[in-house]
C-alpha cells in the first residue's frame, strides 16, 4: 500500500530540474574536450554556449541545497524536536561517509582514493549536522544564523587572512574555499571544493521557509510569500551587481564582446551574495508559479526530484562507465588511465568532444536514468523500512 504523504509537487519539480542541469555540468567536465584545460567562465576564452552550459549548472547547488532545508522541515513536523535533531546529524554524518567513498569512487574511479573530493554532498551533510543542533535549540535562532551567514560571509573579502597553515585550512574548510588542496600524506590529497558556512546559510533559511509548505499553509498565502521573496532577491541582486559594491570579490567588465556573460558571472567557490540572490530568487518565482501545473513533462521530471539522493549517486557511475567504454573505443590505452593532470581515471587532459556531443550524451544518460528512477520512487512509496530515509 502506498503511504500516504502531503507534498507540494513544485518541490519535486524544482529539484528535478536541479538533478537534470546537474548532470550536464558533469558530463561536461567528462566528455567536453576543454573541460580539464580551459574555465568555461573565463572571459578571455569563452564564448557564449560555452559559458551559458556552465552558467545555467550554477543555479543547482544551490538551489538543491535549499530545497534540502525544506525537505529536512517537513520531514521534521512528524518527529519531537530531539528525535528531528538527532535524525538530522546522523543523515549529515551519513552523507559526509557517502560524499567521500561513493561519490569519490564515482568521480575519479580511482579505488585507492588518491584524491578525496569534497562537493555539495559534503556541504549538506556538514550543514545538516550543525542544522541539527541548532534546530535543537530554536527555530527562530536558525533563521537569523542562515541570514547572517549568507549576508555577511562576504564581510571576509575585506580582511587579512591568516599565514598560519592550520589557521588558513580552517578558514578554507569553513569560509573561503576556493578549491584548497589539502594533504593527508605523500599519496592522498583532499580537494575541498566546498566552504561549509556559506552553505549553511542557505540550508538554514530553505529550512526556515520549509514552514510555507505546511499543509496548513493557504496556498495563496505561500505563493505570495514565494513571489515576494524571490523578487526582493532579483532586485537586491541587480542593485549590488551594478553598484559593484559589496557581495562579490570578481570584477566584471561594462564593455566588451562579452560584457553580459562578465555581468553574470558571479562567484560560486564560495558562493556570494550575489551568486545566492541569482540563483535563489528565480526559484523561488518558479515555486510560486508551478505548484498546480501538471502535463507529462512535469510528472516526467518529478520523478527524479523525488528521488534525487539515488539519481545523483547513480549518474556519476553511469557517466564515468560511460567514459571508460569511449575511452578504449576512440583509441586510448591502459598507460593513459592515470594522468597528473587530471583527477578522473580514463579521462586525458586532451580528450573529449564538441559541445554539441557533450548535450548528446548528457540528454542519453538522463533518459537512461528515467525508468530507474521511477522504479524506486514506487519502492520508497510502498516501503517504509528505516534505511530508505537516509536515500
Amino acid at each position: 500500500m502506498e503511504k500516504s504523504t502531503h507534498r507540494i509537487t513544485s518541490i519535486d519539480l524544482l529539484r528535478g530540474l536541479v538533478m537534470i542541469v546537474m548532470a550536464l555540468d558533469h558530463t561536461r567536465d567528462f566528455f567536453h574536450e576543454t573541460a580539464m584545460t580551459a574555465d568555461p567562465t573565463d572571459m578571455a576564452t569563452t564564448n557564449a554556449p560555452l559559458f551559458f552550459t556552465r552558467w545555467i549548472t550554477h543555479f543547482c547547488a544551490p538551489v538543491f541545497v535549499m530545497l534540502s532545508g525544506m525537505s529536512a522541515y517537513l520531514s521534521s513536523r512528524k518527529k519531537s524536536a530531539k528525535d528531528a535533531s538527532a535524525f538530522f546529524i546522523k543523515r549529515g554524518l551519513w552523507l559526509v561517509f557517502v560524499e567521500i567513498t561513493f561519490v569519490t569512487l564515482g568521480l575519479t574511479f580511482n579505488p585507492f582514493y588518491n584524491f578525496i573530493i569534497l562537493q555539495v554532498i559534503w556541504a549538506i551533510g556538514m550543514s545538516m549536522i550543525l542544522l541539527g543542533i541548532f534546530t535543537l535549540i530554536s527555530h527562530k535562532l536558525t533563521l537569523l544564523v542562515g541570514i547572517i551567514l549568507i549576508v555577511l560571509h562576504n564581510a571576509i573579502d575585506y580582511a587579512t587572512l591568516p599565514t598560519n597553515n592550520i589557521q588558513l585550512s580552517i578558514l578554507n574548510l569553513f569560509l573561503t574555499s576556493k578549491g584548497a588542496v589539502i594533504p593527508i600524506n605523500q599519496n592522498h590529497i583532499v580537494g575541498d571544493f566546498y566552504a561549509i558556512l556559506p552553505w549553511t546559510g542557505i540550508m538554514f533559511i530553505g529550512f526556515s521557509m520549509g514552514k510555507w509548505f505546511q499543509k496548513e499553509m493557504q496556498a495563496h498565502r505561500r505563493k505570495q510569500l514565494l513571489l515576494f521573496t524571490g523578487t526582493l532577491m532579483i532586485i537586491a541582486f541587480l542593485t549590488l551587481r551594478f553598484a559593484r559594491g559589496y557581495g562579490d570579490p570578481g570584477a566584471w567588465q561594462m564593455a566588451g564582446p562579452h560584457n553580459l556573460l562578465s555581468f553574470l558571472n558571479t562567484t560560486k567557490y564560495p558562493p556570494s551574495l550575489q551568486y545566492t540572490f541569482m540563483t535563489l530568487g528565480p526559484a523561488l518565482i518558479f515555486l510560486s508559479f508551478t505548484e498546480n501545473i501538471y502535463n507529462t513533462l512535469t510528472r516526467i521530471v518529478t520523478v527524479y526530484g523525488r528521488v534525487p539522493f539515488f539519481y545523483y549517486i547513480l549518474h556519476f557511475y553511469i557517466l564515468h562507465s560511460l567514459l571508460v567504454i569511449i575511452f578504449f573505443i576512440t583509441g586510448h590505452h591502459s598507460s593513459e588511465i592515470s594522468n597528473p593532470a587530471s583527477i578522473f581515471m580514463f579521462r586525458p587532459p586532451t580528450f573529449g568532444f564538441s559541445l554539441p556531443v557533450v548535450y548528446l550524451i548528457w540528454l542519453s544518460v538522463v533518459a537512461s536514468l528515467y525508468f530507474p528512477c521511477l522504479w524506486f520512487f514506487k519502492y520508497k512509496s510502498t516501503h517504509d523500512s528505516w534505511w530508505l530515509r537516509y536515500l
